[in-house]
């Protein structure tokens, strides 16, 4: 027997009843079923399938499969009364576990269950779900892996009355990690049905952010980035470091407003296009535009709640979050989406470097003796006119060819930054380009079409270790 065989086989048999949801994540069902899940990564190729053996000599990898699967199985049974409120999920989690080992394994099919799944129904602050899927992790893993998470809601009282009112988003589900598998021991900090291993396509009817890594990852990069540039924080901005629950509801907020903007305003036909392959301009826009869309409306709540002569608690901690939005958009963006990741197609690095440029090109952030300032009373305004310089191209391209769009979404970039001085696009791209199919238009752009500034490079230079540090970051860590 293998060492993940020997170490995942403690509670198959009779399941343990777990009736306490709050220390779910410290039992012997929830450890068992971790283990069990992660042994089984190793015996799965990279779309979830799992090989059988080549020859006799060759352990039976189906054998030690259908342990651990009997061991997921049991830890569910065990810890399903700890969550009433998915036991129609949990029931068929069960099933489509069986039905893959029953079946030799080949690509798992978890439509049964990830349409049982329905966290959207039950956002209220605390609840927690067990969730176990085939599935990859975004910006994690790419293999689609059989993974196990426990998770708990965050949903405040000033969050549901923003979704109850001007910023509806019923599909939103904002998360905390109690623990997890090695897909999430990573960058990711969404967990998407669309990455679910499944036979067909359903309707999607949620998506999650977990916004207690978000927070934990924004706290330290920004305290890191904050010392090394000279910054001196205003005070509501420096509490967010030293508070992690502050933090976390000042990202729901954000993310709620940002999720929702997604499909709403003047647009090109389908912003995203996810099928089709953009220059990577392109989503750097769009995520730029959503997040501030978020900054536009936040600086619009700050304004109304504080004309208001009284307000209830939770209308209170919107005020506070609102402005908290504000700055997490700017440092997050500048500090950690800059110089996150490889140079390589990087939109949201991109979209930190425009923001950053466009507000130094504007005279509200300043770099004078090595030392990072910004004019706090300007910064809304500014802020909000890229805002509106993106949304005044969004409103045009709907009269223009999508080419045409491309072209003229690369001029408001380079309008602001410096393009690679190798570009094709800078220089002007060729007839044969301008008059053949799109795909020649995107093969034209460079991996990094616009590097990082001086400022920029030397921050990376010291960020480095920071940023890398806080890979599978949680609030917990914080």
């Amino acid at each position: 027997m293998s060492t993940h065989a020997r170490a995942t086989q403690v509670i198959v048999g009779e399941p343990e009843v777990v009736e306490d949801a709050a220390r779910v994540e410290h039992s012997d069902a929830w450890l068992s079923l971790k283990a069990a899940a992660t042994a089984l990564q190793d015996l799965q190729a990279q779309d979830g399938s799992i090989p059988a053996p080549t020859d006799s000599t060759t352990e039976d990898a189906h054998d030690e499969a259908r342990m651990h699967v009997a061991q997921i199985v049991a830890g569910i049974r065990a810890l399903a009364p700890s969550f009433p409120h998915d036991a129609e999920y949990l029931a068929a989690s069960v099933r489509d576990f069986e039905r893959w080992a029953d079946g030799g394994f080949g690509i798992p099919d978890f439509l049964e269950s990830l349409v049982a799944f329905q966290p959207q129904q039950h956002r209220a602050d605390g609840i927690r779900h067990l969730v176990v899927f085939p599935m990859y992790t975004q910006n994690g893993s790419r293999d689609r892996h059989v993974e196990a998470v426990l998770v708990e809601v965050i949903w405040p009282e000033f969050i549901a009355q923003l979704e109850a009112g001007d910023y509806g988003n019923k599909l939103f589900v904002s998360l905390r990690f109690l623990d997890f598998t090695p897909g999430y021991d990573t960058n990711s900090a969404v967990l998407f049905p669309e990455t679910v291993a499944m036979r067909e396509i359903p309707t999607f009817t949620w998506g999650a952010i977990f916004q207690d890594r978000e927070a934990a990852r924004y706290r330290r990069v920004v305290r890191a980035a904050a010392d090394i540039t000279k910054l001196e924080l205003p005070a509501d901005a420096a509490r967010m470091l030293d508070d992690q629950q502050l933090t976390e509801k000042t990202f729901v907020m954000w993310d709620i407003i940002h999720d929702r903007t997604h499909m709403r305003g003047d647009l090109p036909f389908d912003p995203f296009m996810i099928k089709q392959r953009m220059p990577y301009f392109l989503y750097s826009l769009e995520e730029l535009r959503c997040d501030l869309t978020a900054f536009r409306e936040c600086v619009a709540i700050e304004k109304r709640l504080t004309a208001q002569e009284s307000l209830t608690p939770a209308e209170a901690e919107m005020l506070e979050h609102a402005k908290l939005v504000q700055y997490a958009v700017i440092f997050d963006r500048i500090f950690r989406f800059s110089i996150t990741g490889s140079r390589v197609r990087n939109y949201d690095g991109l979209g930190g470097q425009l923001l950053f440029a466009w507000l130094h090109q504007r005279g509200v952030l300043h770099w004078t003796d090595t030392a990072l300032a910004f004019d706090w009373a300007e910064v809304p305004a500014a802020v909000v006119a890229l805002g509106d310089a993106i949304d005044e191209l969004y409103w045009r391209s709907i009269d223009r060819p999508k080419t045409a769009h491309w072209l003229a979404a690369y001029e408001l970039v380079r309008g602001t930054l410096t393009p690679n001085p190798a570009s094709q696009w800078a220089r002007g791209l060729p007839d044969e380009v301008l008059a053949g199919a799109p795909r020649g238009y995107t093969d034209a752009v460079m991996d990094d079409e616009f590097p990082l500034s001086m400022f920029f490079e030397a921050l990376d230079r010291k960020m480095k270790p920071v940023i890398e540090s806080t890979a599978g970051v949680t609030g917990r860590d914080s």
